[in-house]
């Protein structure tokens, strides 16, 4: 009984790295497929085509690993995205259901990839319209960019998001700011296409911002 005891622990050791490694491999593949769908595939109804199909993967591997805060992270990032792409009421839905998603992954871990939960939250706060159509509210956005910011204060996405976010709201100044620190975060090699998409959308928001302060008089904000 003993032996069997030992052996059975001993295929438990094993057993548990696999586990760990699947979901690792299962992540890399949904950002790796996230990145060419939104970066890569221009056509419209193709980009809705294979994105319903990744929205499907990624429930299903939310559901294979419910522990895992950066699962739900991707599946809420991964419906937000389809939700822009179809934009309008239909997309509600799917941007309430993302909601849900990532305040179960702050439940578990709120510094998970870099703060992504509070970051997201606050891009879909300060996107989604407020009551009575949607949960939008400016004044939620800013509080889980800056929580997003506690954890990664240096981080591209963060900084980017953050840096619309205030050039919406006419801080002009303070989104040149983060959107610079943005452009200056280092392509992570396991990201480098989304990384390269992102560089140029920051830039395409830095120059929107350079122009709306050359607008504003001296000492205006």
């Amino acid at each position: 009984m003993t032996r069997f005891l030992l052996v059975f622990a001993i295929l438990l050791s094993f057993a548990a790295p696999a586990h760990a490694a699947s979901l690792e491999q299962e992540l890399s593949t949904l950002q790796n497929d996230w990145s060419r769908v939104k970066y890569v595939v221009n056509n419209k109804q193709q980009k809705l085509i294979e994105i319903a199909k990744l929205e499907t993967k990624a429930e299903g591997v939310t559901k294979a690993f419910p522990k895992s805060a950066e699962a739900k992270i991707w599946e809420a990032i991964i419906l937000a995205t389809h939700a822009n792409i179809t934009k309008g009421l239909a997309a509600l839905p799917k941007v309430e259901k993302a909601k849900a998603l990532l305040e179960e992954s702050l439940k578990i871990s709120p510094r998970a990839m870099e703060g992504a939960a509070h970051m997201t939250l606050a891009s879909l706060y300060f996107q989604v319209p407020g009551w009575p159509v949607g949960f939008g509210s400016d004044k939620k956005a800013e509080d889980h960019f800056q929580k997003a910011l506690a954890v990664s204060p240096e981080n591209m996405d963060t900084n980017y998001w953050y840096g619309v976010y205030l050039l919406e709201q006419g801080r002009t100044a303070d989104a040149i700011t983060h959107l610079k620190k943005a452009k200056d975060a280092p392509i992570r090699k396991n990201r480098r296409i989304a990384d390269e998409g992102r560089k140029a959308e920051i830039q395409f928001s830095l120059n929107k911002a350079f122009k709306e302060n050359l607008k504003k008089p001296k000492g205006n904000e």
